[in-house]
């Protein structure tokens, strides 16, 4: 975002220095552990019409692949576009990019617009998201999504204001941190478990250690019996013995 904002003539308030070796530090780790690694995309307009952000485009594919349907995700994304103008243009970030999103998958899996909808369409359409949404929906849409039994349901509900003891007495207890307490609200109290579960987080010293790194890949070797190595004045040698 820096490097775009200086290319259209600002100075952002940014160290770029001070940021490279982040990226060094997480490229190496996305190599070392097999993950895909960023890359700027072409050109594409169409990500101007529906806004869908990139994350959420390869969620879609996942779920679309699971479905056996990712042929499908180019028609989804045209879909969010008319979505989105029928829902009166909101911005693109969570949650309503989600709303978006999953009321034009479900359309281009049904087979037919609106044959379905999420619960989350019908709480927008009610302005349970914005006083503004209902305002600004194209009314046909609106009268389609709010047709159905199930808005019925969710008409006049209001979100409950739960103190931050109810809070706590909900999502954790007396021993739980207040930072955790918000991870279980935020992500859910399945996600923080396996968060935990998972134990820290590993320790990367090659990158700033080459050396501890490269001893750490050569102890792993179960095919070689000595390792001889020299680069200028440093000599390595490792070699295995019978205990």
């Amino acid at each position: 975002m820096a490097s775009n904002a200086q290319a259209l003539g600002y100075e952002p308030l940014v160290n770029l220095d001070a940021i490279k070796p982040v990226e060094k530090h997480f490229t190496f780790i996305a190599k070392r552990e097999g993950h895909p690694i960023g890359a700027p995309r072409e050109y594409d307009h169409a990500q101007y019409l529906h806004q869908v952000p990139g994350g959420m485009i390869s969620n879609l594919r996942h779920q679309l692949r699971t479905l056996g349907m990712e042929e499908k995700l180019p028609a989804v994304l045209e879909e969010a576009g008319r979505v989105r103008a029928e829902f009166g243009y909101p911005i693109m970030v969570t949650p309503l990019s989600q709303f978006v999103g999953t009321q034009a998958a479900i359309n281009i899996i049904a087979g037919e617009r609106y044959k379905e909808v999420t619960d989350q369409s019908i709480q927008y359409a009610l302005g349970l998201w914005g006083k503004e949404a209902p305002k600004v929906m194209d009314p046909n849409i609106k009268d389609k999504i709010l047709s159905r039994p199930r808005a019925s349901e969710w008409t006049g509900w209001t979100p409950p204001d739960l103190s931050l003891n109810e809070v706590r007495q909900k999502f954790g207890g007396p021993g739980v941190s207040d930072e955790e307490l918000i991870l279980r609200v935020i992500a859910g109290e399945a996600a923080v478990k396996a968060m935990l579960a998972a134990g820290a987080p590993k320790e990367y010293l090659a990158v700033t250690q080459p050396l501890v790194g490269l001893l750490g890949d050569l102890s792993k070797r179960r095919d070689l019996s000595q390792v001889y190595i020299q680069k200028n004045q440093l000599t390595l040698r490792i070699e295995k013995r019978k205990a």
